[in-house]
């Protein structure tokens, strides 16, 4: 059996990247492709009760090096009890968030030595790199903006990254950039600002060629 695809959908808070794993997966069905669209932090029953303690504004204190462990640990649970076997089983695995987003918050955006997170993810021999990474690029006052009033009304507890301040998410936003300017091979780059048919248009686009060159032609737009 072939292997499945690996996506990541990455960005700044409020950036849309959730909106977008939503239509892609729509997408996918329309063609009736085997995906499993996850997200991070909360892909697993362990990594709900992970994801709790980090996005909770409830949660205080929370050290910069504790809360990358929180991190890695939910995506070490996640990539051997979801991505992993779902891949092996053939499926395109559509995931909200991954490494890079550990990367771009805890290394560049809280001042964690980078290279400090890459000795664990390398080490831990668990790493997965994804097969394609979409980065919605987006102004953080718009996201941030965006994102808070998505939380409000759907009345979620997951506002403790929106509160930082408005450096630390340029300081992210920069981390992304850096990261796809580094693997130009994996990221595409889209414009977050656009409206989501357009933003989905391209990601289709994205999608399409990547599925048809990896499943031999099976995807048709």
């Amino acid at each position: 059996m072939k292997r499945g695809l690996f996506v990541t959908f990455e960005g700044i808070e409020g950036c849309g990247k959730s909106t977008q794993v939503q239509l892609a997966s729509v997408l996918l069905d329309k063609q009736n492709i085997p995906h499993l669209v996850t997200r991070e932090p909360g892909g697993t029953n362990i990594g709900t009760e992970i994801r709790k303690i980090l996005l909770s504004e409830k949660t205080v204190e929370l050290q910069p090096v504790a809360e990358a462990l929180l991190y890695l640990a939910d995506r070490f649970q996640h990539i051997v009890e979801v991505i992993r076997p779902q891949l092996d089983n053939g499926k395109i695995v559509l995931c909200d968030r991954y490494h890079d987003s550990t990367v771009a918050y805890q290394g560049y955006g809280r001042g964690i030595p980078v290279q400090w997170i890459e000795n664990i993810w390398i080490g831990s021999n668990a790493a997965l790199v994804p097969d394609l990474t979409v980065l919605l690029d987006l102004d953080p006052q718009i996201g941030l903006q965006r994102s808070l009033e998505k939380l409000r009304a759907r009345g979620l507890d997951e506002s403790r990254f929106e509160k930082e301040a408005l450096e630390f998410h340029i300081r992210v936003r920069e981390g992304f950039l850096e990261l796809a300017r580094l693997d130009q091979k994996r990221f595409r780059i889209i414009d977050g600002s656009q409206s989501t048919d357009k933003i989905h248009h391209r990601v289709a686009e994205i999608l399409t060629t990547k599925v048809t060159n990896e499943h031999e032609g099976e995807f048709n737009k």
